[in-house]
């Protein structure tokens, strides 16, 4: 078969690819050869998926259902390798090509096949965050000894640097990127868990599966406090909460909801989610999609 990215993925390396980089053309002979060497049957390119990933639907030689999914190494999928066979399936996808029989190799991961077309967004909105928060919590333990995960500081700090530069360029967010950098210094002051997070979880990042009734997949995994995991869960159905009358006052309801449900420090998590906001908001603005960013900012500014 034909291994064709989609178009969500080609238009979103292509937001932050660097110069030279030849990932994307290179990938249809990637997902070729990985599947020839695990002597898989393709059945179908997952669309429209994920965004830094390229999903194939496939069958084992056994004929048992599974995913294969190869990444560039920018999004890091050696990282999500590790925290997936960290967690071993409680909460997260399992991987299925690891141990002395498996074959494994850079940028491409086996994993047990979850229901693609159904995520805990399907749901309403109540029982969604019910469901996205009590998977959550099952993610969120010590991370493994000497880990090669980044911290909360270093992930952050690099963004920092980039909402910095986005603040020069563009005098309407310098407000905005002030109150999230002065949040996040705050933020960091003070010493806090450290537990391995998820890194980038949403309803969406939530599938239905057959070992458990939901399945976290896509981490981009981080080490250090709970409330940065929980601030991405915030703003979710963002475009809802902007266009309701009482979006601002939804939004703190959210926030004192998730924060007592998981407990987690209300405060963190404000502070966590104004960051996060800022940092996605300008991010979308320096590679044109502009609407997101007017959403994000617009989220940012009630808090």
């Amino acid at each position: 078969m034909a291994f064709e990215p989609p178009r969500r993925l080609v238009r979103a390396l292509g937001e932050t690819a660097p110069d030279g980089d030849d990932w994307l053309a290179k990938l249809p002979e990637a997902a070729e050869r990985a599947v020839a060497v695990r002597g898989l049957t393709a059945e179908r390119v997952q669309v429209p998926g994920g965004r830094s990933s390229l999903v194939v639907l496939v069958r084992t030689a056994g004929g048992s259902p599974a995913v294969l999914k190869l990444a560039p190494r920018r999004a890091r999928p050696e990282s999500e390798r590790a925290a997936l066979v960290h967690w071993g399936g409680l909460g997260a996808v399992q991987v299925r090509d690891e141990g002395a029989d498996g074959v494994s190799e850079e940028g491409v991961l086996l994993l047990e096949r979850l229901h693609p077309d159904v995520s805990v967004r399907s749901l309403p909105e109540a029982k969604a965050l019910l469901e996205a928060a009590g998977t959550l919590r099952r993610l969120w333990v010590e991370p493994p000894a000497s880990h090669p995960f980044e911290t909360v500081a270093e992930r952050t700090g690099r963004q920092a640097e980039a909402m910095r530069a986005g603040a020069v360029a563009d005098a309407e967010v310098a407000p905005l990127v002030d109150a999230a950098l002065a949040a996040r210094a705050e933020l960091l002051a003070e010493p806090s868990e450290q537990r391995l997070l998820h890194g980038t979880f949403r309803q969406s990042k939530v599938l239905a599966g057959d070992r458990m009734p939901w399945l976290a997949v896509g981490p981009d995994p981080v080490v250090g406090e709970t409330a940065f995991d929980l601030a991405r869960l915030v703003r979710d159905r963002v475009e809802d909460l902007i266009a309701q009358p009482s979006g601002a006052s939804t939004t703190r309801r959210r926030i004192k909801r998730l924060a007592e449900s998981l407990e987690v420090d209300q405060e963190r998590l404000r502070g966590w989610t104004l960051f996060r906001a800022v940092e996605s908001g300008v991010r979308a603005r320096r590679v044109g999609r502009e609407q997101d960013a007017e959403l994000l900012l617009e989220f940012a500014g009630w808090l």
